[in-house]
Order: C-alpha cells, then structure tokens, then sequence
C-alpha cells in the first residue's frame, strides 16, 4: 500500500473510530474560509426590498399603534379646548382637528395663518408677540393686530398631516442625497433645525412651510402654543399679544399641558396612513401619460413620486425617536422632497437657515391633491394650472416646458395630477 493511500485509510478509520473529529474538521474549515471574508460582507445581510406604506382615507392606524389607541388619540385631535385649559388667551383654532380635517382628521384646510414681521437693513425679526399673529382672543382687548411696521406679511394654509409618521422617519442622509443629485440650478437646500425634545440635538427639518420642524413632537408643540395658546413642557412660555402682557387673561399655569394631550397628538400623527390615489384613475392611460410627462418635464425633480424609510431601529429625530416596525423600511409616494426651494412664491420670513431661506419655501407634497381646493403656501391658487403658473425661479424651465405642451398633453399632465 502506498503511503498516500496508507494515511488516507488511517484517516478515514480515526474519523470512524471518532466522528466528532469530523465535526471539528468542517468547523475548523468553516473557520478559514469566514476568516477570508470581509467583516462587513459577515455583519451586513442583504437590504429587503422595501415594503409598501399604508394607505386610505378610511380613519384605520397604519400599524404603529393599535386600533383602539388611534381612535382615542384622534379623540384628543379633534377634542375642542377652552380658557379652562389653557386656550388662548390669543389664539387662532380651538382643537387641532379645526385646522386638519380634509377629508378627515389630520387630514389638510383651507385655513391659513396670518405672519408678520420685519425686514431691515438684512435682517429680519418676527412681529411683536410672536411670528404668528393670531386671528382671535379670549376678551377684545388683547386682540392681535399687524403693525405699521411690519413689511413682511405671509398666509400660510395648514398642511395635511396624514402619513407624516412616514416623512418623519426618512433618513436625514437620504435628504442630503436627494439635494447632492438634483441638478445645480434646481437644487433643494436641507436645513439643520433643532429637535425640542432632543436637548439641543439638531436634524434636518421637513415639517412646515420653511422645513422649520424635524420631528412630529416639536411640530405639535409649536402648534399647540402658536396655534392654539396652550403651553407644554417643550415650549413652556405663552406668547404675548403684540409685545404686551396677557397675565391677567391666563388663569391656568404653565405648562398648561403636561405631555397628556401632546402625546395623543404625536401618536395619532405617527399612525396615520399616508393619502392614498384615486384607485378608480390610477390605470387610465391618459393618467399613466400625464405621469410620464411630469416627470419628462422636471416636476418630479422637486416633487419626488417616491420615498424610502430608514430600517426599524434606526434613530432619527436628533437620536429623540427610533423607527418603529410599522413604519421602517416602507416606499411611501409623497411627491416632494421635502426640502427648501425658491420658486418665485416666497414669503418673505426667515425662520432658520438664514437669509437665504428668506424667499424659500418646502416643496408641497402633492398626495391628496383631489382632496384640496386651495393651493400653494398662501392659498391663493385654486387649481393645479393656477398653481404651476405661479412657480418660477428655480421652476421655471419647468414651467416654460408645461406651457409648451400641447392641449392634449396638458389635458394628461392635468387628469394625472387629479388623480393624486
């Protein structure tokens, strides 16, 4: 017998004799070949393919929270407030729901606030009182009124709410790539706001008309104190009326809410299902026609058709909030970018990320379009035409291309618009 073929035999017969040997062979195999293996091609399984975000205007919770939490959150949306707690004593709504509510709580309005406030000599300062100058009072002497000296006068229409638990949890990064790959002249800017409940940890905002909000949490507490007058642990301090004390018309110490109702509020927003499409024109070629053409002609460089959510887990919101399972990894069809814009529409306010955001505005999400009669920041256009025509600035090759489309493709461009 050869001696190759004598310690082959000799081997198999200790692998008889010892099958844990064999084991311990294909381990220590498993070993050498892992070790020649990059760490990161070990650690990092492949990415899922992302999964549909929940839809409808049906009042049914997106998954985040339960059913029969969602319904008693909306409750507290929709619950009507008086000087009792804490409302006012200058305010513009009595409950969230007055300001959010087409075609269902949370949902958009055709309410627009009133701001005010200076601009001199490059720089700008909010009307006394507070940069919202609100439309009523709980007695008449302390009625809010735009100064002579406010040059900057801005409408601003509430926004919907629905399916912001998905914009929320977007990646800052993926933010910053969307600006890096849009073209020079139609670049949106991401600013870095402060997140309230983060002790001074910043993100990049997305809420709001100027992106003035990174997290649904400051969102609402702005809006419960500028909105509504109620103060909360967050923004513990009531505005005042035109500069002047309101102590002697507030009865109800501050915070006047202790995280209940702004809680509710957060939950609700973070549950909610994002506008769905009309089903019944999604399939009409006419439709499929005027979507090719809005991208074709650049609307979709800004109003972005698609959205990826970062992975559950993944903390967001200055390190304030992590992606919950229903809400991470999701593809959601929000048609904006979420970042800030000159389209010629400007307001003229500056709230953060200096003078140059001062003619800037957010790209409007265009989901729930149908469902809405005014348009634009200020509210002042009333059909998606108005609407485009009124862009310019870093639209207007945009605008130039939608006005040289013929009747028939603008027709298409129009019925793809109607059916969002």
């Amino acid at each position: 017998m050869t001696p190759g073929l004598t310690s082959r035999v000799a081997a198999r017969a200790a692998c008889t004799r010892h099958p844990r040997a064999v084991v311990l062979s294909i381990a220590g195999f498993l070993v050498l070949h892992l070790a020649s293996i990059p760490l990161a091609a070990q650690r990092t399984p492949p990415t899922p393919p992302p999964i549909e975000a929940e839809t409808g205007f049906d009042g049914l919770t997106n998954g985040v929270s339960p059913q029969v939490d969602f319904d008693l959150d909306r409750a507290t949306f929709e619950e009507t407030e008086g000087p009792e707690d804490g409302l006012g004593p200058t305010y513009n709504a009595t409950s969230c729901a007055g300001c959010h509510g087409t075609p269902l709580t949370g949902g958009s309005s055709q309410v627009a606030e009133l701001r005010a406030g200076r601009w001199r000599d490059g720089e700008y300062t909010d009307h006394a009182g507070g940069g919202v100058v609100q439309d009523r009072a709980v007695d008449a002497s302390i009625q809010e009124h735009v100064h002579r000296s406010d040059n900057v006068l801005a409408l601003r229409l509430s926004t919907s709410t629905l399916g912001d638990g998905y914009v929320e949890a977007v990646a800052d990064s993926t933010l910053e790539a969307i600006a890096s790959h849009q073209p020079a002249e139609m670049r949106g800017l991401a600013v870095e706001v402060p997140v309230l409940e983060a002790d001074g940890a910043t993100a990049i905002g997305r809420f709001g008309w100027k992106c003035q909000h990174a997290s649904l949490h400051s969102f609402a507490a702005d809006a419960y104190l500028n909105e509504m007058g109620i103060t909360s642990e967050l923004l513990p301090t009531e505005n005042t009326s035109d500069g002047h004390p309101i102590d002697a018309f507030d009865t109800v110490p501050d915070p006047e809410d202790q995280g209940e109702d702004l809680g509710a509020f957060v939950r609700f927003m973070r549950s909610s299902k994002a506008p769905p499409r009309d089903a019944t024109l999604v399939d009409r070629r006419e439709v499929r026609q005027g979507e090719a053409l809005f991208r074709q002609i650049g609307c979709a460089t800004c109003h972005m058709p698609d959205l990826v959510t970062a992975p559950a887990g993944t903390a967001v919101a200055g390190g304030a909030y992590t992606v919950p399972d229903a809400l991470g990894n999701r593809v959601f069809h929000p048609y904006s970018d979420f970042l800030l814009h000159d389209v010629g529409t400007g307001d003229g306010v500056i709230q953060f990320g200096g003078a140059r955001t001062r003619n800037m505005l957010r790209t409007a999400p265009l989901w729930g379009l149908r469902t809405r009669s005014h348009l634009m920041h200020d509210g002042l256009s009333l059909s998606p035409h108005d609407a485009i025509l009124h862009h310019d600035g870093q639209a207007r090759r945009t605008v130039r291309a939608y006005r040289e489309l013929s009747p028939e493709q603008r027709r298409q461009l129009l019925a793809f618009l109607g059916s969002l």
